[in-house]
């Protein structure tokens, strides 16, 4: 498993496309669901995850508990590893870097900067690979 963080339209899709020739994308921007990858992973190719934060957003309102939320994604990351060696296919995690911003107002804004910063240490522990993106630079960290 491989993750690219970085800021907003920072060039993260653009280094995964030069890198993988052929992807299988899942993104919630395209109003995929998170679980879609079990469906439209293609045979042969790299499992490409992208929206992060409106899937974790898409959580809060069904536990009022972070452990738990954090808890459900990190046995996601187990699953995407597992199939990831079965299927002898490549995933790489797509996600927005949200915490070098400045502090949200809203209680519930905070919550899910905080979730998508400990899912995306989760996803930075158990990858092989962790590159950060900015400017359309990347330079990996792990």
């Amino acid at each position: 498993m491989q993750l690219i963080i970085g800021g907003a339209f920072s060039g993260k899709r653009k280094i995964v496309k030069g890198k993988y020739e052929t992807c299988s994308w899942i993104s919630a921007y395209n109003g995929d669901s998170i679980m879609d990858w079990k469906t439209k992973w293609e045979h042969g190719t790299t499992l490409v995850m992208e929206g992060w934060e409106k899937w974790i957003a898409a959580e809060l309102p069904n536990s009022e508990n972070n452990d738990d939320i954090r808890r459900n994604f990190n046995s996601l990351f187990m699953e995407f590893l597992a199939q990831e060696h079965k299927r002898k296919n490549h995933i790489v995690l797509i996600m927005l870097e949200v915490g070098k911003g400045i502090v949200p107002l809203y209680k519930d804004d905070r919550r899910l900067r905080d979730l998508m910063g400990w899912v995306s240490q989760d996803a930075a522990r158990l990858s092989m690979e962790v590159e950060f993106v900015w400017n359309g630079l990347s330079k990996r960290v792990k």
